[in-house]
Parts: C-alpha cells; structure tokens; sequence
C-alpha cells in the first residue's frame, strides 16, 4: 500500500466497460522524507472504490492488487483508492 494526495479527477465518457460507473481521481503519491511526508511529482490515475475526494489522503494500491478491487481480473485497473486516511503518527529518526 501507498499513501496518496487526491489532487483531481477524470471524466471519460468513453472507455473501457470494465470500468463503466467507476470514478476516477487523479493522485499524487507521497515519499517520505527525513522530517516530514512530501508530495512526488509523479501523478498516476486510479480507480476509487472508496468515494474519496479533493485534497484527501488516501492508500492505493498497485498493480493486480487494484484489479481485484474491481471484481474483475481482467480490468484494466493499475492504480486503486482502498482507504481515506483520517491520521497518521509517525516516529522518525527510530
């Protein structure tokens, strides 16, 4: 699992009928750095079965891990919203 900042979403009206109904959100993960958790300039699209939205940290999951949230195998899902985080506590320099 990854954590992940929402920073938007994509509407396409045509697409695959796998992911007919499915939203989409556009995500940038995080890295953790020595002293605080910051934003990669990498942004992956993934599928949300957890209705997050805007501005909210979420965990993804890659590869056919997030295939299977949909059910089908065969989607062709890479990237997928499983949680919202409410709070994170970390111990650095452990």
């Amino acid at each position: 699992m990854l954590l992940a900042k929402v920073v938007g979403t994509v509407v396409a009206t045509k697409k695959d009928e796998t992911l007919v109904g499915s939203k989409l959100l556009i995500l940038k993960p995080l890295k953790q750095g020595l002293e605080e958790v910051e934003e990669s300039d990498k942004v992956i699209v993934a599928v949300d079965s957890v209705g997050a939205g805007i501005g909210e940290l979420v965990l993804m999951v890659t590869g056919t891990t997030a295939s299977r949230v949909m059910n089908n195998d065969k989607a062709p899902v890479d990237a997928a919203v499983i949680g919202i985080v409410d709070d994170i506590e970390m111990n650095v320099g452990c």
